[in-house]
């Protein structure tokens, strides 16, 4: 049987691979941008190096942002308070818990937000 840790640090490392590879798409993408004679605004192919950068960026930040999340519930799994809704202080929910494991609200709270 799978320990909640286990599973988030393998979350954690599956947001850490797609972190790592969107990094590296990001730096492709801002070399293409540098090369002489680009010229990404009239790119009859369709979407601009701009957009596929803006867009990678995103992307990136979503998974930097999933790996604080994950963390941040490794400390709470640590501190004893995992699966306690860190606003009303009532239990998460084991549903909620078994679909975002790094979740640190309850449904209710997360609903304000």
């Amino acid at each position: 049987m799978t320990t909640t840790r286990e599973l988030l640090l393998a979350e954690r490392a599956r947001a850490r691979t797609r972190a790592a590879a969107l990094d590296r798409e990001f730096a492709g993408i801002a070399a293409a941008a540098s090369e002489a004679g680009t010229d990404d605004e009239h790119d009859p192919e369709g979407a601009t190096l701009a957009f596929e950068r803006q867009h990678t960026a995103a992307l990136l930040a979503q998974a930097l942002e999933q790996i604080a999340e994950i963390d941040a519930a490794i400390g709470r799994l640590d501190a004893g308070t995992y699966g306690v809704c860190v606003r009303c202080g009532q239990p998460v929910g084991q549903d909620r818990l078994a679909a975002r494991p790094a979740a640190a609200t309850c449904v209710q709270c997360a609903r304000v937000k």
